[in-house]
């Protein structure tokens, strides 16, 4: 029988995994560090033949694989089944949220998936059976090829735990967490017959690359979160929306939003002193990019001081003027898929 390989590789960077939001099947977009990253991931397969290139049909995955298929002259074959999960009444929200509104339940999630039960949202039992059923169409459609497909963190952690023999209750307890863009290889003899070569490889990531690297949530012993922020409307009218950052129970910071004709302006940006250095700043970003999104808006713009350019620059903001020692800038948020840089 033909031997069969798949590299599954988790998605880059997204926005979700930057601004700590739960985006299961909510279609983000890759972020600057996602697109660093694939440059890397581009370079681990330059050398290695592909036959075929498959990937959920969300964008961020999408992009990823165009790390693959692009130069190697493929299409891109969109699978629905290799969908993150669906998080049902957590999409969009922060993990600060959720750790303060049901703080078991954010424990399961991550250690007893078998328990985990979210309105409106997929079991960990139904993605385990339709990414099995990924995997052997995947197989069925490509007997004796090397193939990749591009999938989901939660996703690929139940799936390659299965593959191992684990119950959802011992993947909660024995699986880690896979960095963005790791790489796994299966070996499969038929549609039955498939092995872990193996497993969440990140070789081609360097410590600045990293994602993971550069996070807290995935060491604590109950994977139940981490300092995250959650968000208070104060206003909220056709001018726009302004927001008071929570970090517990006390005011960490605020942003104030204007919508334009063809821009959402942020006016206000701001994390109180004793708060700053916890990563917050970049929680913040998050809520103008969904807000911006909700309102129909593919650009965010804002003026800012020349010290703070650099901060900003990280989201993938660009000066666009200067005037003085103030800075105008403006990020581009539409689903698209870009240029993967040069290394």
């Amino acid at each position: 029988m033909p031997m069969t390989r798949i590299y599954l590789i988790r998605h880059a960077e997204a926005e979700g995994n930057l601004y700590r939001l739960a985006h299961g099947q909510y279609n983000s977009t890759v972020t600057p560090r996602g697109y660093r990253q694939l440059a890397a991931l581009r370079k681990r397969f330059r050398e290695i033949p592909v036959d075929a290139v498959y990937g959920s049909d969300l964008l961020r995955t999408h992009i990823t694989a165009s790390a693959i298929y692009g130069p190697k002259g493929l299409p891109f074959r969109p699978l629905p089944l290799l969908r993150e999960i669906s998080l049902g009444a957590w999409e969009e929200k922060t993990w600060g949220e959720l750790q303060r509104l049901d703080p078991q339940m954010l424990v399961d999630f991550n250690r007893r998936p078998h328990l985990w039960q979210v309105e409106g949202a997929e079991t960990f039992a139904a993605v385990r059976d339709r990414m099995v059923r990924a995997v052997r169409q995947i197989i069925a459609e490509n007997p004796g090829k090397t193939v990749v497909a591009t999938s989901h963190g939660s996703a690929l952690r139940t799936l390659t735990g299965t593959l191992r023999g684990l119950t959802l209750e011992e993947i909660g307890l024995e699986s880690g967490h896979c960095d963005n863009t790791g790489v796994t290889l299966l070996e499969a003899e038929g549609e039955e017959d498939i092995r872990i070569v193996f497993q969440d490889d990140t070789a081609h990531l360097s410590d600045s690359l990293s994602t993971l690297r550069r996070q807290n949530w995935h060491k604590k012993p109950a994977l139940s979160g981490e300092p995250g922020l959650w968000y208070q409307i104060t206003a909220d009218g056709p001018a726009g929306r302004d927001q008071r950052a929570m970090l517990e129970e006390r005011e960490a910071g605020a942003i104030h939003m204007a919508l334009e004709p063809d821009a959402l302006r942020i006016t206000r940006y701001e994390i109180v002193p004793d708060c700053r250095g916890m990563g917050l700043g970049t929680q913040l970003m998050g809520q103008a990019v969904q807000y911006a999104r909700h309102q129909g808006r593919e650009k965010i713009v804002l003026t800012c001081g020349g010290d703070t350019e650099a901060f900003f620059a990280q989201f993938g903001f660009v000066t666009v003027g200067r005037s003085g020692e103030n800075r105008d800038m403006e990020m581009d948020i539409r689903l698209v898929i870009r240029e993967i840089p040069e290394e």
